[in-house]
């Protein structure tokens, strides 16, 4: 069996944010999407669900995460190249995003991340794993 990733984000603002996700290219899955959440197609395997806050408060029994004291997780998406991982990061920026951390360029891996409209934390990486160290 081959398993998926589901992550369940809240959003504050549904239009904003699959507008957001749209400008850097992710398609959403109409089948699971309403006014209240969109899926966010990552792969075959794994998708974002992005929930108003309303709808992410009947999945908790605690407080949302405030972003903009806290990180409450990492979300990293690989790039097919150094080119790609830019461009992506500077798809985000231009479309409202925020930069987040430093370029992280260990020369076989390269990064860069943002924070999305909600100040959620997406790295973007690509690594060459024929010249990964032993």
């Amino acid at each position: 069996m081959s398993r998926m990733l589901f992550v369940n984000l809240p959003i504050k603002n549904l239009d904003a944010t699959k507008k957001f996700f749209g400008d850097l290219g992710f398609e959403f899955n109409a089948t699971f999407s309403d006014d209240s959440c969109a899926a966010m197609v990552i792969n075959d395997s794994t998708s974002v669900m992005l929930l108003v806050e309303p709808k992410f408060r009947d999945f908790i029994e605690v407080d949302i995460c405030d972003t903009s004291k806290a990180v409450e997780a990492l979300l990293c998406i690989s790039a097919e190249s150094r080119e790609e991982v830019d461009a992506l990061v500077d798809k985000a920026l231009a479309a409202g995003g925020s930069a987040w951390g430093k370029l992280q360029d260990e020369g076989f891996m390269y990064g860069r991340a943002f924070r999305d409209l909600d100040g959620h934390v997406w790295e973007v990486m690509w690594m060459d794993p024929t010249a990964v160290p032993a």
